[in-house]
């Protein structure tokens, strides 16, 4: 796994990005739009995603990291969860759900790969 030197160098934070920008799509154009509650709990926790990689990638060492990614695995999850509203809400379409949903499932492979690197490398950061 190649050494990142910027939040935009790092796949996971690239596929939670993505996940974050479909996520807005559907809250905008759709009428999730107006259910507020879901709305803001979905955008909350697909942005979360993306931004505990940030953090911890910022955090500069491995066990912090760590930490960061598995709050970004659980939002990720968070966010599966409550597409699966969004979808009994029928504020989106089979199709559409699939697409986000694989998606989240990409990115959550993506971060647990990252952790189970990161576990298992020897080079610890710069603070450790």
């Amino acid at each position: 796994m190649p050494t990142f030197k910027r939040i935009e160098d790092i796949e996971a934070w690239q596929l939670a990005r993505s996940l974050f920008r479909e996520i807005l799509q559907i809250c905008e154009e759709t009428g999730l739009a107006k259910d507020f509650k879901l709305r803001d709990q979905i955008k909350a926790s697909s942005g979360s995603v993306m931004d505990n990689i940030a953090e911890g990638f910022g955090r500069g060492g491995n066990k912090e990291f760590v930490q960061f990614l598995e709050v970004s695995h659980a939002s990720c999850t968070e966010t599966q969860s409550q597409l699966y509203r969004v979808l009994d809400n029928r504020f989106i379409d089979q199709e559409r759900f699939d697409h986000i949903y694989n998606i989240a499932k990409r990115t959550d492979g993506a971060v647990l790969g990252l952790i189970r690197y990161l576990q298992s490398s020897d080079f610890r950061g710069p603070r450790f």
